[in-house]
Formats: structure tokens, C-alpha cells, sequence
């Protein structure tokens, strides 16, 4: 892959590929900034591949008063959708509402709302949802998305999986995100304005030599070093330790880790409307149509131990979102739905909150410039990535030189090439060129490859000539690509990173796709260069 084993110098060296890591290396590139960044596993491993899924302002942080946070996020979801529109899309979420929908306790506006309106007796009433609704659809303009609507449940499809205690609901936008594909997009983006993105490597220290850092490199085959004018520590869960243990300093910033967990059901319902739910803690959960035949059910949030322990969704969490969401759907979950269930930790700033649930989403920025500059991120979501972006490359300019300004607003990624109102355009052409793509598997190819669906089929007649099926529409061509332009080096990478294939893969298929993509980067019969 590009990168591997790579020795030379840069301006600027970012450990951690994940949105922000891969963000930042994007962003710095494309203004003529020499970029080196490592990773110790697979791009977008952790955190990110671990998401919501969501483009979205953050509808509950308004109550934690949190307005510049959540203006930014929705600015940036129309940005974004403009950027990315084959793996971002516009979704509707009906927010069923009764009369006695209780606030989290302890936020800003349960406590105004208490000491004005005590009768209220710390019921979040539909009334005021609507006036946060009506803040959500202005605070950050909306060119492309509709705005927040009231539903009749017993008259609209979207009321039919419900119980029918729920009557009404409020409808408002927001947007999905293909988190996984995010990163490893931004990654090749920067790679083709000339970055160096080496995954799998770990770093294992970095130290100050004069106003440079000296980095010490590792994969599985070597180790080596490297120099660079400023260091980005974006280790996301693992910035802490990057400090202490990579960098061997101190600081008085900490990083809160709360661990966000998932569950993945069968359909629960047949439309392509989404669910943000209200629970008798005052919590909110949603419920996404996922992958053609799944639900999304998430997220829980609670305090993780440390970075080193792995998260996973534990049976007390998926009880939670079970009972959560049996709460209103007519037919009630049972752990025997769960086809799946995952678990991430958020690397959020700590300002010291009460509860996990109340830390903020915010990014913070941090210096240190005793030497060679050294560049903290904390926090952060997924939805500000190219803004937090934007803001490091402010504080890099300050020490590395201004040479060009912010550009990548509303920049398409690597095949996003095409309106957001495109996209049906773009099946339908994918069809009229390739006769032996039905429309499922030319939908699935372009949201996951948009435009450059074309260049991965090439000049294909039929489907044989795609090489080697592996079911599920999955064909060496596929594989291939990945390989070559998005450093797959593993079934897993494939299957639960570049795409959610997993989810339907018998364990056969995994281990045929896995063996397929092994052999191809042992043999060499795929150029390990990507683009």
C-alpha cells in the first residue's frame, strides 16, 4: 500500500486514521502540505466505523444549551450531503410524542423549565419540543432538506409499527452517513494530492530533536523512522495515552471515554422513515432502517474503563435498547432478534459533567509548542469532522505557514461527482451500461462507490468477466478495487469497514473473501498501490 515502509521526511505527521486523522491529512495535503499519518490497524477501525451513522446537528444538545455545536453540525449536514451524496443521504425521523415524555435530568433547560414551570414536574412536553424542532430547522438554513412537520401516527405508514397509544409525532431531516466509507475517502483523497497513508502502523514513539520530531515507525515487516516539523496527535480513545506513553509529555487536558453501543434487528418496519425515541429516563434512542433488511437500534451511553479494554455491547446494554424500543413498537424484541451488536467509544473532551450522557460533543484544540509543535484534538463528532479539520489546519498555519486557505467546502470526495438529487440518475446509467447489473447490486455499488462504480466494472460485457462471485453480488472486481484503492487487506476490512456485508456473509463466503484478498497482496497479483 501506499506508505508502507515509507522513509523520508514531511511537514506534518498525524497519528490516528480515523475522521479526524484522515480529515486533517485531506485538508493539509490539498494545500501543498507534505502529510505522512499512521495508524496502528485498519483506517476508521474504531470509533468511526462504531457511529450513529448520522449527519446531524444534535437534537438533544440543545437542551444542554450547546447552540455553536449544534449550528456547526447543521450547517455542515447540507456541506457534507453536497460532498458525498452516494454515501450520505437526507432521512426523515418521526419523533412520537405523549404527554408525559420526561427530560434527562439535570440538563440546562430541565432545570429552567423546573424552576419556571414546577407544575411540569420534569415532563418534557410536546410543545416544547417543538419550539427545539423549530430552532433545529433555522439555526444552521436548510437548502436542500425539508422541515419539521406534524404527523397524524394513525393516519400515516409511519404510525403502523407502533403501539397505538402513540397518536402523535412530530417529522424533522436529518442525514445518513456511510461512517467507515467516510474515512477511508477522506483517506484517498488526501493519498491522491500526495499524502502518505500508512495503516497498520503503529508508532511507538515520537521525541523533539531541535524543531523537528523524530518518529519511530512500525509494521509487520519493519521499523523505521521518519522526521516531521509539527506532530498531530489524533488518537481519538487513545490520545491520552499518546501523550504520555508515544510523546512522554504531560497535560492538564483529559479525554472522557464513553462507550456508545448498537444493536442491528430485522426489519421492525417497511418504510424508509427513521425513529428517535423518548424513554422514561429522559434518554433518546434511534430506530434507522439499515441495510436493506435490518434495524438500527443505538445508543446507549456509558463510562469506559480505558482505552486498552475493548468495547462491546454487554447483555445489560442490549437489554436497555430492547426494552427501550419495546416501549413502542406493537410487536415487541427479545435478545433472540439481535443479529448483530456493536460497540465504540467516544473519545469526548472532559469538562468534568455529572454523566457520560451530559459530556460534551464539542472539539477542543490544544498546543503545545514547547519545541517542535505538537497538536492535541479532543472530542469531536462525526458530523463537525471538516470543521475541526479546518480548525487544526488554523492552528498548524500558525507554525507551518498559511500557504493556502480553506478549500474543502463542499469539495466532492472520490465519487461524488454528482448532484445530491442524482443519485437515482446514476443507478439508472449503471444499469443502461452494464446489462447483467440488476438494480439492487447497482444501487449497493453506487453508494458505496458513486461515479467510481464505472471505473471498478471498466469494460465488462457480463458478470463472468467481473472474475471470481463470492455471493452476494460480492466479485473479485470488488475486492480488487478495494485492494488497490482503499488498503483492504483483509476479509474483515472488506466485509464490516468498506462495506456491512458481514451481515449477510455465511462463514464460508467471509473465509473465501478473506483468503481471496490475502493470497492477491501475498502474490502480488495486485498492485499494492492506492490512488
Amino acid at each position: 500500500m501506499t506508505g508502507q515502509g515509507y522513509k523520508g521526511d514531511f511537514d506534518l505527521f498525524i497519528i490516528g486514521g480515523g475522521v479526524n486523522g484522515c480529515g486533517i491529512a485531506r485538508d493539509a495535503s490539498g494545500r501543498g502540505i507534505s502529510v505522512g499519518l499512521a495508524e496502528m490497524g485498519d483506517l476508521g477501525a474504531a470509533t468511526s466505523s462504531a457511529s450513529t451513522k448520522l449527519f446531524h446537528g444534535g437534537l438533544r444538545y440543545l437542551e444542554y444549551l450547546e447552540f455553536r455545536l449544534v449550528r456547526e453540525a447543521l450547517v455542515e449536514r447540507e456541506m457534507l450531503l453536497r460532498a458525498m451524496p452516494h454515501i450520505s443521504w437526507p432521512m426523515r425521523f418521526v419523533l412520537p410524542v405523549k404527554a408525559d415524555m420526561r427530560f434527562e435530568g439535570g440538563t440546562p433547560v430541565s432545570r429552567i423549565v423546573a424552576t419556571f414551570m414546577p407544575w411540569l414536574k420534569g415532563r418534557r412536553p410536546p410543545w416544547l419540543i417543538r419550539t427545539g424542532l423549530f430552532l433545529y430547522d433555522h439555526l444552521g438554513g436548510r437548502d436542500i432538506l425539508p422541515g419539521t412537520r406534524s404527523v397524524d401516527l394513525h393516519a400515516e405508514a409511519s404510525g403502523t409499527p407502533l403501539k397505538p397509544e402513540f397518536k402523535k409525532a412530530f417529522e424533522y431531516s436529518d442525514c445518513w452517513i456511510e461512517d467507515s466509507r467516510l474515512v477511508v475517502l477522506n483517506a484517498r483523497d488526501a493519498a491522491s494530492r500526495g499524502a502518505t497513508i500508512m495503516p497498520r502502523t503503529e508508532v511507538v514513539s515520537a521525541h523533539r530533536d531541535g524543531s523537528q520530531w523524530r518518529i519511530t515507525l512500525r509494521n509487520a515487516t519493519q521499523e523505521w523512522q521518519v522526521r516531521a516539523q509539527m506532530l498531530v496527535n489524533a488518537g481519538g480513545p487513545w490520545a491520552g495515552a499518546v501523550i504520555k506513553d508515544v510523546v512522554g509529555t504531560q497535560s492538564g487536558d483529559q479525554v472522557r471515554l464513553v462507550r456508545g453501543s448498537h444493536i442491528v434487528t430485522r426489519s421492525l418496519f417497511d418504510h424508509k422513515k427513521s425513529y428517535f425515541l423518548q424513554g422514561t429516563d429522559g434518554r433518546i434512542i434511534f430506530a434507522i432502517p439499515y441495510e436493506r433488511h435490518f434495524t438500527l437500534i443505538g445508543t446507549t451511553d456509558l463510562d469506559h474503563p480505558d482505552a486498552a479494554t475493548p468495547p462491546v455491547c454487554t447483555d445489560e446494554e442490549a437489554d436497555y435498547l430492547i426494552d427501550f424500543a419495546s416501549q413502542y413498537f406493537k410487536e415487541p424484541l427479545t435478545r433472540a432478534d439481535i443479529l448483530w451488536r456493536y460497540s465504540g467509544v467516544r473519545p469526548l473532551y472532559d469538562d468534568g459533567a455529572s454523566s457520560a450522557t451530559a459530556a460534551t460533543r464539542d472539539y477542543v484544540l490544544k498546543v503545545d509548542d514547547a519545541g517542535a509543535p505538537l497538536l492535541n484534538i479532543f472530542g469531536g463528532k462525526i458530523t463537525t469532522y471538516r470543521k475541526l479539520a479546518e480548525a487544526a489546519m488554523a492552528q498548524i498555519a500558525l507554525h507551518l505557514g498559511n500557504r493556502h486557505g480553506d478549500w474543502t467546502a463542499g469539495k466532492p470526495l472520490p465519487g461524488g461527482d454528482f448532484p445530491v438529487q442524482g443519485f437515482d440518475t446514476l443507478v439508472t446509467s449503471l444499469l443502461q451500461r452494464y446489462g447483467f447489473l440488476d438494480k439492487p447490486w447497482a444501487t449497493r455499488l453506487a453508494r458505496a462507490y458513486g461515479t467510481d462504480a464505472f471505473l471498478l466494472l471498466g469494460d465488462a460485457q457480463a458478470s463472468d468477466q467481473l472474475g471470481s462471485h463470492f455471493g452476494h453480488e460480492i466479485t473479485a472486481a470488488e475486492l480488487d478495487w478495494t485492494i488497490t484503492h482503499e488498503w483492504v487487506e483483509t476479509g474483515d476490512d472488506f466485509l464490516w469497514r468498506r462495506t456491512r456485508l458481514g451481515l449477510v456473509t455465511s462463514t464460508a463466503e467471509a473465509a473465501a473473501i478473506d483468503d481471496y484478498i490475502r493470497r492477491s497482496l501475498q502474490t502480488g497479483k495486485i498492485e499494492a498501490a492506492a490512488s
